[in-house]
């Protein structure tokens, strides 16, 4: 079983405060590690957490506004003094590639190991070892992207039982029919591995909305999720600085998480007015009571269903 965790790294938006970061996420699957947001300070934020930023293969940057990617350049570098040598992927927005090459080249620096940037669109799927990336393009005032982290379908669990009747060993044969191979009996019988294992049963599902004012499309992206991460720059009474500045308020959140019927949901991107972030708290369990805001360095653990 891959153990699957959330840490958040930065919580707050726009800039930093004594109690919150700018933004950041990082999934810990088994030994990877995979980062959403880099804002400013992500690297300190690393070092100050039980991450390792050279377990980092890949990043995912939801758009170009600096709380969101200014901490790119810092990151790059400090792997390279910490002797990084595989390649270090990047994916965001159009001009992702333009933006990415800006930042390996300031000053005098430049990487000695692979920094890769990737274009990536609306609709788009990214497979990976054991899981999939979908994009989604949201409604901010700068082109933005959601992400879904979700694994790919596990095995339908093995029923031993039935396994005994038909005659096979325990052993070998059993390991092989869990990973979905045949096998052939001494009898000839050939046995599929669907006839021993159940349904397939779904993996994780997590999704990170980025900057955005509410969106119907991101409900369907959100459907059944574990963890839903949205931001909810603002609560209720600032309803109207909301939209003017493309963002969501965390009751809006709290209803885009019902409608989707998720699991969890975290609030993030909190303004820097909120000392106390209780009255968003409070503002998204009237209409969704799974609904949290995370403290800098949170860690969550998302559990397989059985």
């Amino acid at each position: 079983m891959t153990q699957l965790s959330i840490i958040f790294l930065g919580t707050g938006g726009s800039w930093p405060t004594v109690k919150r970061n700018v933004t950041s996420v990082a999934v810990k699957r088994g030994s990877e590690v995979i980062l959403f947001d880099c804002g400013e300070g992500t690297q300190r934020q690393f070092q100050k957490s039980k991450l390792s930023y050279m377990q980092i293969c890949n990043v995912f940057i939801t758009h170009f506004h600096g709380d969101h990617f200014l901490g790119l350049p810092g990151l790059i570098q400090t792997m390279q003094l910490n002797d990084r040598e595989k390649p270090l992927h990047i994916y965001g927005p159009k001009g992702m590639k333009k933006l990415s090459s800006q930042l390996v080249s300031l000053g005098y620096f430049r990487p000695s190991y692979k920094v890769v940037a990737h274009e990536v669109n609306d609709g788009d799927v990214l497979e990976f070892h054991g899981y999939v990336i979908r994009v989604l393009r949201v409604r901010h005032n700068v082109p933005a992207l959601a992400y879904c982290l979700e694994e790919k379908e596990r095995p339908g669990k093995f029923n031993k039982l039935k396994a005994l009747e038909l005659g096979i060993p325990e052993g070998p044969l059993f390991s092989k029919l869990q990973r979905g191979q045949s096998i052939i009996l001494d009898n000839g019988q050939k046995i599929t591995s669907d006839m021993i294992l159940g349904s397939p049963r779904k993996g994780r599902k997590i999704v990170i909305s980025g900057d955005t004012k509410p969106y119907e499309k991101i409900i369907e992206f959100s459907k059944d999720a574990d963890v839903l991460i949205h931001e909810a720059t603002f609560d209720s009474e600032l309803e109207d600085i909301a939209v003017d500045y493309g963002h969501t308020t965390a009751a809006q959140a709290a209803t885009i998480a019902k409608k989707a019927q998720v699991e969890r949901l975290f609030l993030n991107h909190i303004s820097p007015r909120y000392l106390n972030h209780q009255v968003l708290e409070d503002d998204a369990r009237k209409v969704f009571k799974n609904s949290f805001v995370p403290k800098d360095f949170q860690e969550v653990e998302v559990k397989l269903k059985k």
